[in-house]
């Protein structure tokens, strides 16, 4: 093996005559099943018979094409050659008779210098819920008791409003959308945005006339509106005491009924901050990699492997390629477009997570990879030893140790980042720990649930960790 500029090696691989002759016998198996001779059926011609009347040429350019690139595999095996392009194959000796002589050229994954990832600081949502919170699903709660009543002032989020409403489409009125003392909830987007933004500190007595575009975009003419409102209702909440608790819920008293709402907000809040945090960890150190150190064709294997794992993933739903993009409205090239970009996030953290465990001397050991092929063997009902030997004759144990020691390079990482609430505040890594679960959780009644369901859901949106998140690092493969 030769190492060469633009991160690539020639591999010179020799192979005795003796043994390309079985790949030249399995040739001349295959065109004897295309040639036609007198006297002999299809693909029963012996081998010295088609070579006298046609040569041997043909037959070993064809054990060249089949035989060539499994050697190429037995030689970046033996030398654990990290290839992440396809080969580019020179016949240097043994064309016409003897022993066979190749050179193939391949690019390798490169090794980059990284700085700065031992300052990082990066942003993540707050781990703790505040009281407000816990307030606001109370209220949620309590409103699922509520009475509305008629006030006199206007309108606000969450009110509701009685409204005559009449909606025009090039001077037609739209079926559906014309009603009198029609009963409106403001802010719940049921209709167009423009109408919440108009009924949005409207009064009663308000006439209303406005426009707004046509949900579907093949229409160029907007919709007229025309609203008249004629009163404005608000939810009188339920007192909150323990006796409205104890009936309406699960729980005996008001602290009870909030302790619980602590809990289960404060584990959501735990769980996306948890979460964020190894995410924001990982772009955050990708972007230390520069876009000259990315080779495209990382880039190209890792879009390719990504759209395999969609198909396959599409596939095992009953689904194709062509529907998921009927059914999602996008097209072959935004599909392809989205593909490329986390795929450039992954090959970044990746080349990233490399160099970091090599300076830091994060290494995988031999109790690591008996530890990783136990799970796999437990996953597939096999042997240790076999799944073992299976990866070895796979040539896959160098790309396991590698997995593992970037798996070890991102724990190095989030452990030593600085990380930050969204208003600036220093967030001691300690608190960020699950808290067990109370030996019998209790749970509030139906309506109930549903609230915290929506209070979780709201507490859960956070920033998207982009594609460099944990499972680009996965011990289990180049992406989970």
């Amino acid at each position: 093996m030769e190492a060469l500029e633009g991160n690539k090696v020639k591999l010179t691989v020799e192979v005795e005559e003796a043994e390309f002759e079985t790949d030249l016998d399995a040739a001349f198996k295959r065109l004897a099943r295309e040639v036609r001779l007198p006297g002999f059926r299809p693909g029963k011609a012996p081998r010295k018979v088609i070579e006298a009347r046609i040569g041997s040429e043909y037959a070993r350019q064809d054990a060249f094409r089949e035989g060539l690139p499994n050697y190429y595999v037995e030689a970046i095996k033996e030398h654990e050659v990290d290839v992440i392009g396809p080969p580019e194959f020179d016949i240097t000796g043994g064309e016409l008779s003897g022993p066979v002589v190749f050179d193939a050229v391949v690019e390798i994954r490169p090794k980059v210098a990284v700085s700065g990832y031992e300052t990082l600081e990066v942003t993540i949502p707050s781990p703790f819920v505040a009281e407000s919170e816990i307030d606001e699903a109370v209220d949620r709660m309590r409103g699922q008791f509520g009475d509305l009543q008629v006030v006199d002032r206007p309108a606000e989020d969450g009110d509701r409003i009685t409204i005559d409403i009449e909606v025009l489409h090039e001077g037609e009125p739209v079926a559906g959308l014309t009603a009198d003392d029609y009963l409106y909830q403001v802010g719940m987007g049921g209709v167009v945005p423009e109408m919440d933004e108009q009924l949005l500190g409207a009064s009663a007595g308000d006439e209303l006339s406005f426009t707004a575009d046509h949900p579907d975009e093949d229409e160029e003419e907007p919709l007229e509106f025309s609203i008249t409102v004629k009163d404005v209702q608000a939810a009188v909440l339920p007192e909150l005491t323990d006796e409205f608790v104890k009936e309406n819920s699960e729980f005996e008293t008001v602290a009870d009924l909030r302790a619980d709402y602590t809990d289960k907000l404060g584990r959501s809040r735990m769980a996306q901050a948890m979460t964020a945090r190894r995410g924001s960890v990982g772009q955050a150190v990708a972007e230390l990699v520069s876009d000259e150190d990315l080779p495209a064709a990382l880039v190209d294997l890792e879009v390719e492997n990504r759209a395999q794992d969609l198909a396959m993933r599409l596939q095992a739903q009953g689904l194709t390629i062509d529907q998921y993009m009927q059914f999602t409205g996008t097209s072959r090239e935004d599909m392809l477009a989205e593909l490329r970009e986390s795929a450039t996030g992954s090959a970044k953290l990746d080349l990233a997570l490399r160099a970091i465990a090599e300076a830091e001397g994060l290494t995988a050991t031999d109790e690591d990879l008996d530890a990783e092929f136990a799970k796999v063997a437990e996953q597939i009902g096999r042997s240790l030893d076999d799944v073992r030997a299976e990866f070895a004759s796979a040539g896959q144990l160098s790309a396991v140790r590698s997995d593992l020691a970037k798996g070890k390079a991102m724990d190095w990482l989030v452990e030593r980042t600085k990380i930050v609430d969204e208003d600036g505040t220093t967030i001691d890594p300690a608190v960020l720990v699950m808290p067990e679960l109370p030996e019998e959780p209790t749970t509030i009644n139906e309506a109930d649930d549903d609230s915290v369901d929506t209070a979780a859901d709201e507490s859960s949106e956070g920033p998207d960790a982009g594609t460099t998140d944990e499972a680009t690092t996965s011990t289990e493969g180049e992406e989970e």
